[in-house]
């Protein structure tokens, strides 16, 4: 894959790729050449049969501040900031395409969580599969105390998801911290663990997920999207049968239920 300057990514075990985002002196804090990085690696992942599961980390004491500060007060004179319409395409929906492409990309995403996941950070997080995190991990929907709405980079939409309504309207109209330990017992992430233990307890998730086919895995996060959001209870079977047709004609389902045939006829 082609080198960046603000993200690190490896293949760190077959079929496991590995992205840290790489800003550790500003809590990685994402940049708008970070954004343009990320958008070139959902590219490339889009395409990659070879990577089947991507662990997102960051590098240093923290996951992710949210997003470079530096380069609001930098910028804030310019005709991007002056102007609602330029803004809209040029900052907001730039950084929304972040927590897009990590739902689009077809791989299931861990997020492993080493420190602090604030305002971007914590929807980049929110924005994963499943999350695994540090006991020094917090999580920060710091959008309202910078004078935002609560709802940024889709935290009003996978928030009350995850914990329900009436906990995510007390975290985006507060901005209060979420501590580790809380994250868990609310169910924000799935585990914490500690510092030394934090990608192999990502790993643990991604291994048995490489057992299964990718076609698979990719149309489970889809209708995981999907149905979540689903109009009916028919609706979301209708889509769920569509998957399970293509899936059985797909090859890999009669090898898979062999052994179940096998000893079947040993009774």
């Amino acid at each position: 894959m082609n080198a960046y300057r603000t993200i690190l990514f490896e293949e760190i075990e077959p079929g496991v790729g590995l992205v840290t985002l790489n800003r550790p002196k500003h809590l990685n804090a994402i940049s708008g050449l970070m954004l343009d990085e990320f958008n070139e690696l959902f590219a490339v992942l889009s395409k990659d049969d070879a990577t089947r599961v991507l662990v997102v980390t960051g590098a240093g004491r923290g996951f992710c501040s949210g997003a470079n500060l530096d380069d609001s007060m930098i910028h804030g004179d310019t005709r991007t900031f002056s102007d609602p319409a330029q803004f809209l395409d040029k900052v907001q929906e730039r950084f929304a395409a972040l927590t897009l492409g990590l739902r689009r990309i077809p791989q299931p995403v861990i997020a492993a969580i080493n420190g602090v996941a604030a305002g971007g950070g914590f929807s980049m997080a929110m924005a994963s599969d499943v999350r695994v995190a540090t006991p020094e991990a917090s999580f920060i929907a710091s959008f309202a105390n910078l004078g935002l709405t609560g709802g940024e980079l889709g935290s009003s939409y996978f928030l009350p998801r995850l914990i329900g309504v009436a906990r995510s309207s007390e975290i985006l109209l507060t901005g209060r911290t979420v501590k580790a330990d809380e994250a868990e017992r609310i169910g924000l992430i799935n585990r914490v663990v500690p510092a030394e233990s934090l990608i192999e307890a990502a790993l643990s998730y991604a291994r048995p997920m490489l057992t299964k086919d990718g076609g698979a895995l990719k149309l489970t996060k889809r209708v995981l999207d999907q149905n979540i959001d689903a109009p009916s209870l028919e609706a979301a079977v209708n889509l769920e049968n569509r998957n399970q047709a293509l899936m059985v004609f797909s090859g890999g389902f009669f090898k898979l239920i062999q052994p179940f045939f096998k000893g079947a006829a040993g009774d």
